[in-house]
């Protein structure tokens, strides 16, 4: 058990550093229009329009961590009070009682939180001690209480269709792992970012992007087969492209890795094996999903990361200056804005955590309402889309 423990932390610990790097900028080009894509395909999935009025038939349970983040309870609580507004959702919303009825004071939500109550769409779930950021992953053993392990348990349960933890990333997948459960023939979880393509409803799914940063031929395998069930399922593609990253297209190109993981997808028919994808074609839109180590994903994460905010200077720099150019960029301040908010994956505002027996997703740790209110959105999507039940048809063809 304890080797268990250590391999988790192990992977959880970089998994912390790429949750945040996924959704830390969720949030900041947004103004007070809640706007959490321009390219949201879950958003059009879902119906498209958060105005629409809501049915309570069609609301799903979901588990959220209230403790977990930065500045938690306040911000997580005020996001899924939006959430609950704006997609057909119930939250189970675990913590510590008195810090959350303090916070709910503190950011005048006292009312809409008792409304919330009153209507069944949000209950406060007990927990004990939280963990803090700067725990250790294995400190989900000793602080069983905890409100990350609870928030699992519920899914567990049944009584949830998703979790969501804004908290410590390691600790949240350490918890997922022993509390959920890995799904049978992973060997490891992986994390799934979404990155956005030339065509602005139909993002790519990147995997892993941090989770495991040396891997095997068998666990790239994995991935894909992952990844193509919710690309499918979610993002609703009928026969998603799966594409490995590699230095060139031919077969015969890459390390050792790429060329054994090469003949493994090439031979399963379980999915559309595109390929190699070279790195200029990963916004492209040839592929929907990409597979690669998370060493690899982590660099590409991060260089996708500065994207946005280097186009956005560079166009800024080149506008003409003096009052001509002041009234010329007032003009084109909104669509500089949508041009940013487009090439910048962090406005997902969580990455997926797959391959574990539940719907998990994670959020930075300075998450805002704002970035609660896109990761819920996602961990709907997931629930809603029969992931699971396709997971579970995976997990028999490993028997």
């Amino acid at each position: 058990m304890t080797t268990i423990v250590d391999s988790a932390a192990s992977s959880a610990s970089a998994a912390g550093t790429v949750a945040g790097t996924v959704v830390s900028g969720a949030g900041t080009v947004a103004s007070s229009v809640l706007q959490p894509l321009v390219f949201d395909p879950l958003r059009r999935l879902q119906g498209g329009n958060d105005e629409d009025e809501i049915n309570d038939d069609d609301r799903l349970w979901v588990a959220v961590d209230g403790m977990g983040g930065d500045d938690a309870p306040g911000p997580i609580l005020e996001g899924c009070l939006q959430a609950i507004e704006r997609l057909p959702l119930k939250i189970r919303f675990v913590g510590e009682q008195d810090r959350v009825r303090a916070a709910a004071a503190d950011l005048e939500l006292e009312a809409i939180l008792e409304k919330a109550q009153a209507s069944g769409h949000l209950e406060l779930v007990p927990s004990g001690p939280s963990i803090g950021m700067d725990d250790e992953a294995t400190a989900v053993r000793r602080k069983r209480d905890a409100s990350i392990n609870v928030a699992m348990d519920l899914v567990k349960q049944g009584r949830a269709t998703a979790v969501y933890s804004a908290g410590n990333s390691g600790a949240v997948m350490a918890s997922a792992i022993f509390r959920l459960g890995r799904l049978k023939g992973i060997d490891r979880p992986a994390i799934g970012a979404l990155f956005p393509t030339k065509d602005p409803g139909q993002p790519v799914l990147v995997l892993d992007v941090g989770a495991n940063m040396d891997c095997k031929p068998t666990y790239l395998h994995q991935f894909a087969l992952l990844g193509n069930i919710y690309s499918r399922d979610v993002l609703q593609v009928e026969q998603p492209r799966v594409g490995l990253l590699n230095i060139g297209e031919e077969e015969c190109k890459g390390n050792e890795l790429s060329l054994k993981t090469f003949e493994l997808l090439k031979e399963e028919s379980r999915l559309h094996f595109a390929g190699n994808c070279e790195g200029r074609d990963v916004l492209s839109g040839e592929f929907d999903v990409v597979v690669c180590d998370g060493f690899t994903g982590n660099v590409l994460l991060k260089f996708l990361e500065s994207v946005g905010s280097v186009l956005l200077g560079v166009l800024r720099s080149e506008l003409p200056r003096g009052r001509r150019g002041k009234v010329g960029s007032a003009f084109l301040i909104s669509n500089l804005k949508r041009i940013k908010k487009r090439l910048d994956h962090a406005e997902h505002g969580g990455a997926l955590l797959l391959g574990v027996n539940g719907i998990a997703v994670i959020g930075h740790g300075s998450s805002k309402a704002l970035s609660v209110v896109s990761a819920l959105r996602i961990a709907h999507s997931a629930a809603s889309h029969g992931v699971m039940d396709d997971l579970a048809a995976l997990q028999s063809g490993c028997d």
